[in-house]
This record gives C-alpha cells, sequence and structure tokens, in this order.
C-alpha cells in the first residue's frame, strides 16, 4: 500500500515521521515527489519503452543512421515493385516534365533565348537535358536523403551557349571519413564549415567509390568550394545539415511485409501440391529407373505421382497424405499495410498499389487534394528554391561571363507542371462560376493550373489577331456558337439601338409638356400600346410617349430586327375625335436565337391607319412600315 500511495502522490508512514522531526526536509520530500508525477501518460517509463539515442541531434543521428537507411532505402526501391511505383509517382507529380523558368528582367528575352539554347547541353555526362537533371536529381534525394550537384564552369572553345554545365552526384562521393581541422575551419563527415557555421567546401572523391575500378586504385578527396555544389534534401529539424530518406519510416515494416509475402508464397506452393508420406521397406517398393534402394534410403524420395493413373502399393507400405490448410485474411492485412506505408511515403493509396477497388469521385478527389498540397509543399519550399533558383543564377552568372548581358539580373518566374484533374468538366465550370461570382479572378484559375496568365492572355491576343487575318476566326465562331463574327456584332447593334431608344423615350418623357384637357370632359387615361418584336438573345422596353393630336398616331421604332413584319393592333377607350389620348408604347422584346437573320435594309418609318365605326368609335388601328 506504501508503494501504491507514493505512485498516487500521497505521503506514506516514512514522509509523515520525516514531516514530524524535520518539516523543511519533509517539505522538500514532498515537493520531489510531485514533481516526479507524469502530467502525460506518454512520458510514463513504466511501458518500458526506451527511445534510441533520446536528445541527439539531427546530425549525429544522421552520422549513426544515414548510411545504413541509405542502403536499405535503395535495395527496396530496387526489389519492391510498389515502393518503386510510389517513387515514380512522387517525381511524377513534383518535376514531371521539368520546372520551367521564365525571366522577369529587362534582357527577358535574351535570357529566355539562351536558357532554350543551353537546356539540351546542361548536362556534364551528356546524357540529359535540364529537365531531366531535375528529375534525376529529386529520385536522388528522395531515395538516399541528399544528393550533390556540382556546377561546372567550361571554357569558351567548348561553344556552349554559357559556359555552365550541371552533374548530378550522387551523395557516396562525400568523404564522410574526412574530419578534423583546416585552417580555422572544422571538418565534420566531409563538409567543411566556417568559423560562423557557413559552409565552405565539400570534399569529394575523385571517383565514386562504390566503382569497381576505385577497388584496384587507392581513392583520394579534394575540396570543391560550396558555391559550386548545390546540396539537396529536405530541410526538416533546425540545424539539420543532411538528409535522411523518405523511405525512413516505412523500411522496417516494408521488411517485415516482405517475409510475411514470402512465407505466404512458400504456403501457397503446398497448398497446390499433393504431399505423400510413404513408410515400409524400400526394398519391396517399385522405384524409379533413375533411384536406387541405397539412393533412396539416403534420399527418401521415391518419385513422383502419375497423373491420373492408378498405381498398385505394395504389401506393408503405409501412405499419408498432407493437405496445408489455409490461412484467411492475406488480402486484408496485406492492404492494411500499404496503407500504412503510403502514409509512410507521402502518396496515395492509388498511387502507391494502383489499385482502385473501391474508390469514387469524391474519395479520390479528397486524396489528391491533400496530395497536391504536399506536392506543391516540396515544389516552393525545397525544389525551386534549393535546386532551381541556384541552377539559374549560376546560368545568369555564366550569360555574364559569356557577354550575353550586360549585368546579373535573377529575377524570374517558376512554372511547374499542371494539375490533371479527375473530372475537367465539373472542375472547369466550378472555376468558371467562382469567376462569374467574383470569388476569384482569371489570372488566379490560370495560376492554380500550372499556366501564366500573362503568357496566356498574349497567346489568346495573338491566336485571335491570326485567326481574325486568314478569315478561319469566323469559321470556328460558326462551329462553336452557331454565328459568326458579324452575326455577333449585328447582335450588338441591335442591343445598342435598344438602349438607345429606351433613353430618348426617357429624355422625351421627362421635357415634354402635354397641353392641358378641355374643361368640358376629364382627361381619359392613356391607353398602352404593347409591341412584342423578336429579337436575338434580348429583352428591352421601350416607352415613347405621344402628345395628344387630332390626327393618326405616328410611331417609329428604331430596331434592327431580321425581315420584320410587325402588326400594331391598338385598342383605345371609347372617346371623342377632338380628344385623341397620349399613347405609350411598350415593346417587350423576346429572345429566339434559333430564327436570327442580321440584314442591312431595315424599314425606317411606321405609318398607322385607324379605322372608325359609324359612331366614330376606332375599331382597328393598322400599322404598315415603310423604308426610305
Amino acid at each position: 500500500m506504501a508503494a501504491t500511495a507514493d505512485a498516487a502522490g500521497r505521503p506514506n508512514l516514512l514522509d509523515r515521521l520525516l514531516a514530524y522531526v524535520a518539516p523543511s526536509i519533509g517539505v522538500r520530500r514532498s515537493i520531489a515527489r510531485t514533481a516526479l508525477a507524469r502530467a502525460y501518460e506518454g512520458a510514463s517509463n513504466r511501458d518500458g519503452w526506451r527511445p534510441r539515442r533520446a536528445g541527439a541531434s539531427p546530425n549525429a543521428d544522421h552520422a549513426a543512421d544515414a548510411p545504413a537507411l541509405r542502403v536499405r532505402a535503395r535495395a527496396l526501391v530496387q526489389n519492391v515493385p510498389y515502393i518503386r511505383r510510389g517513387l515514380d509517382a512522387l517525381v511524377a507529380n513534383i518535376i514531371g516534365v521539368g520546372i520551367t523558368p521564365r525571366s522577369l528582367a529587362a534582357d527577358a528575352d535574351t535570357l529566355d533565348a539562351l536558357w532554350a539554347a543551353w537546356a539540351p547541353v546542361a548536362d556534364a555526362d551528356g546524357r540529359q537535358d535540364i529537365y531531366g537533371l531535375q528529375a534525376t536529381a529529386y529520385r536522388a534525394m528522395e531515395q538516399d536523403g541528399e544528393v550533390l550537384v556540382r556546377l561546372r564552369t567550361r571554357r569558351p572553345e567548348d561553344g556552349l551557349p554559357v559556359p555552365l554545365q550541371v552533374q548530378v552526384l550522387e551523395i557516396d562521393w562525400l568523404d564522410t571519413s574526412r574530419n578534423g581541422i583546416n585552417n580555422a575551419n572544422t571538418i565534420v563527415n566531409g563538409i567543411e564549415y566556417t568559423p560562423l557555421g557557413q559552409v565552405a567546401a565539400y570534399w569529394l572523391w575523385d571517383h565514386h567509390p562504390g566503382e569497381w575500378s576505385a577497388r584496384r586504385t587507392k581513392a583520394s578527396s579534394a575540396p570543391v568550394p560550396a558555391d559550386r555544389i548545390i546540396h539537396l534534401y529536405a530541410h526538416e529539424r533546425p540545424g539539420q545539415g543532411r538528409g535522411f530518406p523518405r523511405l525512413a519510416p516505412v523500411i522496417a515494416r516494408v521488411r517485415d511485409l516482405q517475409l510475411y509475402e514470402d512465407a505466404e508464397l512458400q504456403r501457397k506452393n503446398l497448398e497446390t501440391r499433393l504431399a505423400v508420406l510413404a513408410s515400409g521397406d524400400p526394398a519391396n517398393m517399385p522405384l524409379t529407373e533413375s533411384a536406387t534402394a541405397d539412393q533412396v534410403r539416403a534420399s527418401g524420395e521415391l518419385g513422383t505421382l502419375a497423373s491420373g493413373g492408378i498405381t498398385q502399393v505394395p504389401p506393408g507400405l503405409n501412405l499419408t497424405v498432407v493437405e496445408p490448410k489455409p490461412a484467411p485474411g492475406y488480402v486484408e492485412y496485406l492492404r492494411f499495410n500499404l496503407h500504412l506505408v503510403a502514409a509512410g511515403m507521402g502518396v496515395t493509396y492509388e498511387m502507391l498499389t494502383g489499385d482502385m477497388t473501391g474508390v469514387n469521385f469524391s474519395s479520390a478527389r479528397v486524396a489528391l487534394l491533400e496530395f497536391r498540397r504536399s506536392a506543391e509543399q516540396t515544389q516552393w519550399l525545397t525544389v525551386i528554391p534549393r535546386l532551381c533558383e541556384p541552377i539559374w543564377r549560376a546560368f545568369v552568372d555564366a550569360a555574364v561571363l559569356a557577354g550575353a548581358i550586360r549585368r546579373p539580373q535573377y529575377a524570374a518566374d517558376w512554372s511547374t507542371p499542371k494539375w490533371q484533374y479527375v473530372n475537367p468538366e465539373q472542375d472547369v465550370r466550378a472555376d468558371l462560376a467562382e469567376i462569374s461570382g467574383g470569388l476569384s479572378s482569371i489570372s488566379e484559375k490560370l495560376r492554380a493550373r500550372g499556366y501564366k496568365p500573362a503568357l496566356v492572355f498574349g497567346e489568346l491576343k495573338a491566336d485571335f489577331e491570326r485567326l481574325r487575318a486568314d478569315g478561319t476566326l469566323d469559321l470556328l465562331l460558326q462551329l462553336q456558337t452557331g454565328k459568326t463574327e458579324a452575326a455577333a456584332a449585328g447582335t450588338a447593334s441591335v442591343r445598342a439601338e435598344l438602349d438607345s431608344a429606351v433613353l430618348r423615350g426617357m429624355e422625351a418623357q421627362r421635357y415634354a409638356t402635354p397641353p392641358p384637357a378641355p374643361p368640358q370632359h376629364p382627361p381619359a387615361a392613356p391607353p398602352v400600346v404593347n409591341n412584342y418584336v423578336t429579337v436575338p438573345e434580348q429583352r428591352h422596353e421601350i416607352h415613347t410617349h405621344v402628345a395628344p393630336s387630332a390626327a393618326a398616331v405616328e410611331v417609329r421604332n428604331d430596331v434592327h430586327v431580321p425581315e420584320p413584319v410587325v402588326t400594331n393592333h391598338v385598342h383605345l377607350p371609347e372617346q371623342r375625335a377632338a380628344e385623341a389620348p397620349q399613347v405609350t408604347v411598350v415593346n417587350q422584346v423576346e429572345v429566339q436565337p434559333a430564327e436570327v437573320t442580321v440584314v442591312d435594309n431595315h424599314p425606317r418609318r411606321a405609318v398607322q391607319t385607324v379605322e372608325r365605326d359609324a359612331n366614330d368609335e376606332i375599331v382597328q388601328t393598322i400599322t404598315r412600315y415603310e423604308r426610305d
């Protein structure tokens, strides 16, 4: 009970005695006991968990574990199919066909043209272009944890667009056995640091230490200035100077899973075979032609069973058939562990395995969005600032050295591989809805798709000008919308004319002063004439107010419509001839795009004829349109 009381933080008998005899000692003992109590259960030592090298720095962890992790990660990539697929998915999504620059300097055109000419010959080994080097360097970084990219200056007589080439070196080239003091600098694991902690040089072997030729010759290392070496790795811990493989968290699990798969494969082989145990004297057994009794006694192998045959068994021979029982749950266990491996590698389960079972649109979209966030973080926080921009700066310096530009200008914009969409139609529709609703801009959506807005707008302008010049634009518009550019311009002209007519009617109503009505008769309410006019894709109302007159009312509507034949039927209330009412004409335009034909010859004058009966009442008003 005393131990239980101590674990719970309560004083035991000894605590009470010390507190009675020496209160100060009892107080200190109580405070110390309280400090031993764990606020977090995860920090308790009673579970037996003892982390390895607790409190070690990232560089200490790297010096102890990185070589073994690197060798095992390479073995998994070389021998495990889904690990290779996961690594390929990372390279394809983050690098793709290359992360391309576009200069923002005053000499942008010159630099962009130089880059385009230099990119195919950028490899010092002469095997890849600059974008292939990006993919190789990133793959080595994820597999080995780090990679070295060496910038090699060339001579003018080499005939390069700029005197520079790039060489990707595995981290094995670094002489990690080199440690000590070099003047005022310190060398740690092959990296030389200044007294301020800055990297001054990398000590590199004169050839790869894993080459067969290196075993026959004595290798030596020499320092290479740090400004000629790009050390690419994922910086995860403060003060970290070296990188760890991406596969480090899953190496042990993948190896155990491989052992489980091997055991399952052996068990399946046993299930598909019929094994028979025979007991008896081999002298009485029929032997195969190639085996003797002594050989049978030594090996225990009696031969094979004939398929579909009936074999006589000698007397005294006992046969026992071995039937291994299947163990269920193999697929479920394997899939569960592959989900964990995918999570440890930072890819989706489908990217790791290619298994699309149970995947729907929603789940695939959620997984891809999460993966893309992680991929963009790697692109913009690791690959671009630590690999692409140093190469670009070295390229600009080489262009200055070659005399292509007068002064270094490093400003550049980088284009990452654009993302493909799960459902392009829905995604485009959603983007257009955000743009039309003011929630996003066209430029923002173009940047999200991996395009540069300025380039897109410039290309669109150039394309439309070229299509209009060679007469192809009308054909494309006809195929897409059913209208030509002239028809679209005519539609716009109709809309403008209608808007102008509305404004003129409003002005006439504002400044017109109708004469007073005769005192013997109260003024009658002005009738409204509704003219229904069909024009393409627009609805307008034209209000025209006409002063009272004894003559017939003449209404002019300047509306461009396709060959219209319009009849206005106006029914006026009972009134005397001398009291011509004020007429308001309302034109309601109905959109019927399928019947639109724009012509140049439109009616300019409408003449109305009023028919009256014997009582001088208006029976019908007929409007006739005339051209000039």
